[in-house]
């Protein structure tokens, strides 16, 4: 496996772009606008400047990786030699389906299909294609270059063949992949989204604010960051879909995302990336939102 496709290039994609090129594949990384595309390039520079002042790569390692990466809006010219082709698009199933069903026409037989969703399933992505054998699920962790799991996700027919080289493809990027099974959430959202979802019904009962909450679970629990901060990272957006996939998947009522969390997502207030989630970015760095604003009336 060494010609790499990358859907998308967004805070996923461009991370996925990275760490494939930094290894030494070939990376076409496909956006619908040049502007989306200068500006992955841009991030990705600046990452790889981050490693370089570290020490944890050299300047030769940093030209290499940009070398290695090829810039397309054209989805057929990035697709067509492509081994391996990672979807990394807006987490929405309409959006992925229609991308799968073009992929399947576009690329070689050969070719593995994987989809960096974070809880929709893999099956029903599969189905809309004539290689179910090769569509997979490859769920890479937010900052891609940073983080070390990827959740390699089997559907009802991806074969043992390609679920073996996507987890030793995952190795090859210096990985630690796990393998799981398709079920709405897979494991790191399953487990993880309900309990965001408790701490934002924590703050709209009025039982704490913002960041007593994330205090508690910071140093009660040794967590890196307490769960509405972490919430404001992923994109609450992003969050909601998830609790919904989570809610429609299972059809249980304990996955119901809170009605703050809705009123937010409506009102525009999605976490880092628009400004303002329970915190306060628009000033450059993080400062906490009045909590009273979010306690229940």
């Amino acid at each position: 496996m060494k010609a790499i496709t990358v859907i998308g290039s967004g805070t996923m994609g461009n991370g996925i772009a990275h760490v494939f090129a930094q290894c030494g594949y070939s990376v076409s990384l496909v956006d619908v606008n040049e502007t989306a595309l200068q500006k992955a390039i841009a991030t990705i520079t600046k990452n790889l400047d981050r490693q370089l002042q570290k020490g944890s790569i050299t300047e030769d390692v940093k030209n290499a990786t940009l070398k290695n990466i090829t810039t397309y809006t054209d989805l057929a010219k990035a697709t067509g030699g492509a081994d391996l082709v990672v979807e990394a698009a807006s987490e929405n199933i309409d959006i992925k389906l229609k991308i799968f069903k073009q992929l399947d026409e576009l690329c070689p037989p050969h070719t593995i299909l994987a989809s960096n969703t974070s809880s929709i399933s893999i099956t029903q992505i599969a189905a809309v294609t004539k290689r179910a054998d090769k569509v997979i699920g490859m769920h890479f962790m937010n900052p891609v270059p940073v983080m070390k799991l990827v959740e390699v996700i089997r559907g009802y027919s991806t074969s043992d063949e390609v679920c073996n080289l996507v987890m030793n493809t995952s190795k090859q990027l210096n990985k630690i992949p796990v393998e799981v099974n398709d079920f709405p959430g897979f494991v790191a959202n399953k487990v993880l989204m309900p309990m965001i979802n408790e701490a934002i019904i924590t703050l709209y009962e009025g039982v704490a604010g913002v960041e007593e909450i994330d205090t508690v679970m910071k140093l009660g629990m040794a967590h890196p960051m307490g769960p509405l901060q972490l919430a404001d990272f992923i994109g609450l957006d992003v969050c909601l879909n998830i609790l919904r996939v989570l809610q429609d998947g299972f059809g249980n009522p304990k996955y119901a995302p809170c009605p703050l969390l809705v009123n937010m997502v409506t009102a525009g207030n999605l976490g880092v990336k628009s400004g303002k989630g329970f915190y306060d970015y628009t000033g450059g760095g993080k400062e906490l939102v009045l909590a009273e604003r979010f306690r229940k009336k």
